[in-house]
């Protein structure tokens, strides 16, 4: 007979793992918990194939034997790897033939029966050929900017191609990402689908009331994340100068390190400095907890996936603006839970929050809205069901048939 999913074991690869900050980090956790709630057996490998800390520790002449550090999340096995630096010459390469000698190592005492990369660039790579080279199925799971910014890097390009084409099924958390794959990969086409991220309820009145609540004044205009490039913040920032009403613009979360220049000046040039509260990086619990003293939820991203940070605004009831792009545009009805405007857009954007602000009925019936859709459509139930099919279909086409099973 055929195995029994308590007796098969999975693997997953992500470049974090909470408690990482990072939004792959946080889905790969929930998929991990959900696949492991099927039956399945679920390891999490967890490395970089960017060296910037390797680097900085070469250059000092810190030295480091290559380490699998090994714990235990939820019943999730969890491998952290980390390449050996052995000299002040750092050459990608060999941090990367490391990581891969420990994947295999993990393979031969484990015995994966699939490997799963998340994020395609970081992960899928290596991902891909240990299960070429074990004649194992692979999943990979493209989650926005691998194909939205490093497609435009031809140095990465076949990478890309050949990791897409030598996969036994790809996921995509848009229909434009997956659009775009197929474009850039047309043999993808039958082996690949699109489905949104989901999110469990959360009870916002159990939590407790955020630090700098106090400093909030007027209507509340909120935005999440590590606000970096693909954000749009220029753009809201721009939105909110020629507002006449008394507003706070509440960013809950930091600006990403290698761009803190940049958004100094930004921020400075808005003229907006007695308006904005930044609460630096903070826990996901604290991030909830501001949810509910935002009037009006801002995603103005140029690109993003399917971003954690708008479905947790859903479930708190806000009222959404978000950009007509990646899942923000499948998730946000114009006109029904929330309002679309077309992303580089600051006068879309401005005439969109004016709008909501004069209109506290609308956003409580967009916030109602938004709730009952994440409820409805995005909660886990769905997602693991999505899951479990593609599990079920490339462990099928791998599996041997009933007449060589013993």
């Amino acid at each position: 007979m055929l195995l029994m999913k308590s007796s098969q074991t999975i693997c997953l690869t992500a470049q974090e793992f909470p408690p990482d900050v990072g939004g792959v980090g946080v889905s790969a956790k929930r998929i991990a918990l959900l696949l492991k709630s099927l039956g399945y057996q679920v390891h999490v490998a967890v490395f970089r194939s960017v060296f910037s800390k390797e680097e900085a520790l070469a250059k000092a002449g810190k030295f480091r034997r290559t380490a699998c550090k090994t714990s235990e999340q939820n019943g999730i096995i969890l491998h952290r790897l980390y390449p050996a630096i052995r000299s002040k010459v750092t050459r990608k390469q060999d941090y990367l033939m490391d990581i891969y000698g420990q994947l295999t190592t993990l393979h031969r005492k484990y015995r994966f029966d699939v490997v799963h990369a998340f994020f395609i660039n970081e992960t899928g790579f290596l991902t891909t050929m240990l299960a070429k080279e074990n004649n194992i199925p692979v999943i990979n799971s493209v989650r926005g900017a691998d194909l939205h910014k490093h497609i435009f890097d031809c140095r990465q390009q076949k990478q890309i191609a050949w990791t897409l084409e030598n996969s036994s099924w790809i996921t995509f958390v848009s229909q434009d990402l997956m659009h775009r794959a197929r474009l850039f990969s047309p043999p993808i086409l039958h082996k690949s689908s699109a489905f949104l991220n989901s999110i469990a309820s959360v009870n916002f009145s159990d939590l407790v009331t955020p630090l700098l609540v106090s400093k909030l004044r007027g209507t509340v205009i909120g935005t999440v994340g590590n606000f970096r490039d693909k954000k749009g913040i220029e753009y809201l920032l721009d939105a909110c100068k020629n507002l006449t009403t008394e507003f706070t613009l509440l960013f809950v979360g930091d600006f990403v390190a290698k761009e803190s220049k940049y958004w100094e000046k930004e921020l400075e040039k808005s003229g907006l400095k007695d308006n904005i509260v930044i609460t630096g990086t903070i826990s996901r619990e604290e991030v909830l907890a501001y949810l509910p003293y935002m009037d009006i939820f801002t995603i103005p991203s140029l690109n993003d996936g399917c971003p954690n940070a708008l479905l947790e605004a859903m479930l708190a009831e806000r009222a959404m603006i978000g950009t007509n792009v990646d899942a923000i545009g499948e998730i946000i009805e114009d006109g029904v839970n929330g309002l679309l405007v077309n992303p580089y857009s600051s006068e879309e954007l401005a005439i969109a929050i004016a709008k909501l602000m004069n209109r506290p009925l609308l956003r409580k019936t967009f916030g109602k809205a938004a709730k009952q859709k994440v409820l409805q459509d995005l909660n886990p139930a769905v997602e693991q069901a999505n899951w479990e099919k593609i599990y079920d279909k490339v462990l099928a086409q791998s599996a041997p048939s009933v007449m060589e099973v013993v």
